[in-house]
């Protein structure tokens, strides 16, 4: 979509982070004083990084993506353009900008060979007219002080160690055990930039609890998971009633994941232990013996869009033998549109145009939403979004797009 005429795209840079924040604070209305978060350190990849200017000259758009060159998918990696930092200043509505700036991520994101993109999304109603499929949701728990849980071997080889969270001390250990989990949508922090900015924990982001604290679980020495915590504290005439705010646990097995939240949710003066973005299949639901004691709540989380579809599908496995063609409308990538056959399985998988008559008929956010497998294919049938025209169709596309572990994103900027 093209901008109106007193509009203009430009190149974002460093030198523009003033005007970056000014719109964002627009867009997502924020306390936090700008001369303070001028000095922070922002995830922003600037080069890749772009704005509109009005007529007058004032920033009043902006959008910008982060180059995840292995993004997991199942049974592999491909190169994923994570949108981000998407936002327009409330006086320029409903003009097409947003319109506009998601067009020219997809031509961007295409010319640099990256054939999904994946985003966050601060509002649900907005990316699906995209093409974004919803494709995974994430857990939110609030896990009573002391709760049981189960046992695991080799728990007691684990020692958990607790220290303030420094970026140059923990940086890359968080790193390193964050970018080896194998999880579809578990987004690598690759970029200099994300790295910088993700361990940054000024006051005005603590909400009244301490500095941000680290868990290391370590065996033989060696790091095997961490969390990211900090606690506040709170009274109340029965006693202490502060709160654990969990921020991320990574454990690269069983015991690492068992050892670190046995110690979470034992800390001294707490009562809750509040936890989000967690897996649904995250092993903590399964070590509760009362998981509805911990009041699970499901939430909104990663929503993926297609953009060189033949590419996208051939680069994940597939759980079952599967040889399917697929209808698809696409009408922002008209050449995703068409008739394709997918053949694949758990070694690999080839698509290409084809012209028969096809298995199932969808629109491209329908195989976005499936495409981390953690949205059932059948599930988008029941609802009314997937045509079946062969039978049996449903079903063959359901277990071959499905996959052992669920997805979540491990950003959420």
């Amino acid at each position: 979509m093209a901008l109106p005429d007193d509009y203009t795209p430009v190149d974002l840079a460093e030198q523009h982070r003033r005007e970056l924040l000014t719109v964002d604070t627009w867009a997502f209305p924020d306390s936090i004083d700008l001369d303070k978060a001028d000095s922070w350190p922002l995830p922003v990849v600037w080069d890749r990084a772009r704005g509109i200017r009005a007529g007058d000259g004032e920033l009043v758009a902006m959008h910008a993506s982060y180059p995840y060159r292995d993004f997991p998918v199942p049974g592999g990696r491909t190169h994923v353009a994570g949108l981000t930092w998407v936002g327009v200043h409330p006086g320029h509505r409903r003009r097409g900008l947003l319109s506009a700036m998601i067009d020219e991520h997809f031509t961007r994101s295409l010319s640099r060979g990256e054939p999904v993109s994946a985003l966050y999304a601060a509002e649900m109603a907005i990316y699906g007219r995209f093409g974004y499929g919803h494709a995974a949701r994430s857990l939110r728990l609030t896990v009573p002080r002391g709760a049981e849980l189960r046992g695991v071997p080799g728990t007691e080889q684990v020692r958990v160690r607790f220290e303030s969270a420094d970026p140059e001390r923990h940086g890359e250990i968080v790193a390193r055990v964050h970018d080896d989990v194998d999880r579809p949508g578990w987004a690598p922090r690759a970029a200099a930039e994300q790295r910088a900015a993700f361990l940054h924990d000024p006051p005005e982001w603590r909400q009244g609890a301490e500095p941000l604290r680290i868990a290391v679980a370590e065996r033989d020495g060696q790091p095997v998971g961490y969390a990211l915590l900090r606690r506040k504290m709170d009274w109340a005439s029965g006693g202490p009633r502060g709160v654990v705010r969990v921020r991320e646990v990574v454990a690269h097995d069983p015991a690492a994941a068992r050892a670190l939240w046995g110690v979470l949710v034992d800390l001294d003066l707490m009562s809750t232990v509040e936890v989000g973005n967690l897996a649904v299949d995250d092993p903590l639901v399964h070590l509760l013996v009362d998981p509805r004691a911990a009041e699970p709540q499901l939430r909104d989380d990663l929503w993926i869009r297609l953009l060189d579809l033949p590419v996208a599908l051939a680069a994940r496995r597939y759980q079952a033998p599967v040889d399917l063609v697929l209808e698809v409308s696409d009408r922002r990538l008209p050449a995703n549109a068409g008739r394709w056959r997918l053949v694949g399985g758990p070694e690999g998988a080839e698509v290409t145009a084809a012209a028969g008559e096809p298995d199932l008929v969808l629109d491209v956010r329908e195989l976005g939403a499936a495409y981390l497998g953690g949205v059932s294919v059948a599930a988008l049938a029941a609802a009314g979004l997937v045509t079946e025209r062969t039978p049996g169709a449903v079903h063959r596309a359901a277990v071959a797009f499905g996959w052992p572990v669920a997805p979540v994103s491990s950003w959420v900027w």
